[in-house]
């Protein structure tokens, strides 16, 4: 994902200063990626490991910590984009995982731990039928295919700037300036590098947050549109929350006009809570696509829906198939997860660690005269530099790219691994993170507040004036 840095002065120097200490310290990681570069593209496995000023080369982790490959120690707080929840090598995986392998790693059959797992999601997200796939994009490519086969309609409606994965149908109406994006009453339709125009069109796009936006749409098209995907809570532009009575109303508008309502809990599901923003916010969708933590580090998906959106499959009007569906090794994997680790006690702990690190940051911000916001859901956190919550992604790419960038380097040469391209990402803790690790993510914030108040005055568009244009 490519970001855009501002000439902020002085900021540009120090971003130039953290990112040669950056690199002086990988040396090795720096050799493994001109070698890689010869036989991958980017030197990476996928585009996401791509980052300013270089992708970090990870040799192991344990618990909260990952070890670079030049055997320096990190914080854990990019979780693998949100996945090790559990932690690293957690022991209930890692015996789940051993016990499994040894009695064979792929039959493209059923077995017994595929039931548990789709018991215990029937139970946290009050869905009753549950399918699996390997990944997020699998997930929710199998929603669109439902939602259209079940209504033999042809529209969707997606939020602006949201991400469902990378298959044809959503991969549209991603990470763009503020100047792409077209008018906020009817966005442009861009389709991504390699998807047609006509794929592009078959999406309707609306703001999040935006009650009247998506009441326009509806009357606009009326019995075309299949159904409405979004992430109930925001998860690639810091965290937005859906504001008070939301998804109540988005809920009762899809369902007054004949279309089905899926949520992409991707980055939401088992981490903000035991069941999902589904289950803390009490709203039902028709479908629920998982993967990320599900799994404990193994790649995994999964999709659920009311007993009627199910039925499509039961009955044949829609195959949804996978080769590697509910494979023994992810499924021995999300047992454990579900059944051993991610009981609701730890989201708790989670969540009041995480507040403890939102509110230091924001003090240490506020000590140094800059402004700044936050939400912590279960495992998930963000500070975002800036005085004004974003509501909607249109108001969040408003927001300063560089003192992101600066901020994921000063962490990150200060022991705290947090995903590249910090603006858009959040941190994700674990079970195994305790107070010592929070700490040190709070003190590489005072560290770059320090740093960043001399150039205040003269580069006051750092941290936002209060207003998105």
């Amino acid at each position: 994902m490519a970001q855009h840095h501002s000439r902020n002065g002085s900021l540009d120097e120090l971003i130039e200063r953290e990112e040669a200490a950056f690199v002086d310290r990988m040396p090795l990681s720096r050799q493994r990626w001109e070698r890689a570069k010869r036989v991958m593209p980017g030197g990476v496995a996928s585009s996401w490991a791509i980052s300013r000023p270089l992708p970090v080369w990870v040799s192991h982790g344990l618990g909260g910590h990952v070890w670079d490959v030049d055997g320096t120690e990190y914080v854990d707080m990019h979780g693998g984009y949100g996945v090790n929840v559990v932690g690293h090598a957690n022991p209930a995986v890692v015996e789940a995982v051993q016990a499994r392998v040894a009695l064979g790693t792929h039959f493209a059959q059923p077995t017994d731990d595929s039931i548990v797992v789709a018991e215990a999601l029937a139970t946290r997200f009050g869905l009753p039928l549950w399918r699996f796939t390997n990944s997020g994009t699998e997930a929710t490519m199998d929603a669109f295919h439902l939602m259209r086969a079940i209504t033999g309609r042809s529209l969707v409606i997606k939020i602006e700037g949201t991400y469902h994965g990378h298959h044809d149908a959503t991969a549209v109406s991603l990470y763009r300036s503020t100047e792409q994006l077209g008018p906020v009453d009817d966005p442009y339709r861009v389709p991504g590098p390699g998807v047609p125009q006509q794929m592009a069109d078959l999406l309707r796009i609306v703001p999040f947050n935006d009650i009247d936006a998506l009441e326009r749409v509806f009357a606009a098209h009326p019995g075309e549109i299949a159904g409405m995907i979004l992430e109930p809570m925001m998860m690639n532009a810091g965290i937005i929350p859906p504001r008070p009575g939301y998804l109540e109303a988005v809920r009762e508008i899809t369902r007054r006009h004949g279309a089905l309502l899926t949520f992409d809990e991707v980055k939401t599901g088992l981490v903000v809570h035991p069941g999902g923003v589904t289950a803390l916010l009490g709203v039902q969708p028709d479908i629920v696509c998982l993967a990320k933590a599900l799994g404990g580090g193994v790649p995994c998906g999964a999709i659920g829906g009311t007993a009627e959106v199910m039925a499509a499959i039961t009955d044949g009007v829609y195959d949804q198939v996978g080769t590697f569906n509910g494979n023994p090794l992810t499924m021995a994997a999300a047992r454990a997860v579900l059944t051993e680790v991610l009981t609701p006690d730890v989201y708790a702990r989670a969540e009041d660690l995480g507040r403890v690190m939102l509110e230091g940051s924001m003090k240490a911000l506020a000590d140094h005269g800059q402004p700044s916001y936050g939400a912590v859901y279960g495992f998930k956190g963000s500070v975002v530099f800036h005085d004004r919550p974003a509501t909607n992604y249109r108001e969040f790419l408003a927001i300063s790219t560089a003192v992101s960038h600066f901020h994921f380097l000063v962490q990150h040469n200060g022991g705290v691994f947090l995903p590249p391209w910090g603006k858009s990402e959040s941190w994700t803790l674990s079970v195994a993170h305790n107070e010592a690790d929070g700490e040190r993510y709070v003190a590489n914030v005072a560290r770059l507040a320090t740093e960043v108040e001399p150039i205040l005055d003269r580069s006051s568009d750092i941290f936002g004036s209060g207003s998105f244009n």
